[in-house]
């Protein structure tokens, strides 16, 4: 997945969930957790495979019930095992404003022959915190358009370099260069690994410092500070392809996934290693973000 470059202390949460939430309430820990267990049901999720076919129909059906436009975006990755198709899913909530945000996370998990791997915090958490995001945003008024993308390839099929990993990201800043998109775009936050049970954010190095700035004080403000954390690393993830094409972009991901790290791209990386909590509190920091851009 990532070059890790820092590991990061944690502080301990836990709750739980049991189906996703339709009421218009404001975001829900439990029912973004709900979500992420119903990707994770599908099993291992690798690019090209059955089950991420399976999870696409789950996430477009979804969608259908919020209020967005649903863009569907198939492409043929180049990658190091040949040609795989891949397909990244955006949902569009207009505004008025003529200026656009956008949050982004991947959905894939990693191709991990022999290992039952089903990614509940590396690719789960990030497709189940958008779904629930998506809820939300379909129930409000929106003053700039906010694009929530789901991204298929983030993990390398062999071994992580610049033309093995990111693909969804990279198809879609391409994309977005070429019809206008990126040049509307205020900010692009980035969630990954976000459902950690024990969270604590990694203050990203290579993430826009004033999209980091805004992160710490808005939780500094809701009084979340002791889950975004002083210490600081450089992480190559999704929001990589938009910063190299100029945005305003960032990465927030908890990049110390068990003792040592040892839960990451596992088979310990499962449903009980994560909270609603921890849902909980990266949805209310990033609706404020969103609402300060």
């Amino acid at each position: 997945m990532h070059r890790k470059k820092a590991l990061v202390a944690l502080a301990a949460l836990s709750l739980w969930a049991q189906k996703p939430a339709r009421s218009p309430a404001g975001f829900s820990g439990a029912s973004a957790l709900a979500f992420t267990a119903k990707a994770v049901s599908f099993g291992p999720r690798p690019p090209g495979s059955e089950q991420i076919r399976r999870l696409q129909e789950y996430l477009t059906s979804q969608l259908r019930l919020d209020r967005c436009e649903v863009t569907v975006d198939p492409f043929t990755a180049q990658t190091p095992l040949g040609p795989i198709r891949m397909q990244n899913i955006i949902a569009h909530f207009r505004g008025s404003s003529g200026r656009a945000v956008a949050v982004t996370g991947h959905y894939d998990t990693k191709l991990m022959p022999g290992v039952k791997f089903v990614g509940a915090n590396d690719g789960g958490s990030s497709t189940g915190f958008l779904l629930e995001l998506a809820r939300v945003l379909g129930a409000r008024t929106v003053k700039d358009d906010v694009y929530l993308a789901w991204l298929d390839g983030e993990e390398a099929l062999v071994s992580w370099s610049d033309t093995d990993g990111v693909y969804g990201s990279r198809h879609l800043a391409a994309r977005w260069s070429a019809d206008g998109t990126l040049g509307r775009l205020k900010a692009l936050i980035n969630v990954d690994m976000i459902g950690d049970r024990d969270l604590g954010i990694l203050q990203e190095l290579n993430s826009s410092a004033r999209l980091r700035e805004l992160a710490w004080s808005t939780a500094a403000e809701l009084g979340l500070s002791r889950y975004f954390l002083k210490q600081a690393g450089a992480v190559e993830d999704d929001h990589m392809p938009f910063l190299l094409k100029g945005v305003n972009a960032m990465d927030l991901i908890d990049f110390d996934y068990g003792p040592g790290n040892s839960y990451w791209h596992t088979g310990q990386d499962t449903l009980d290693k994560l909270s609603a909590a921890s849902f909980q509190v990266v949805g209310d920091v990033v609706l404020a973000m969103l609402k300060n851009q």
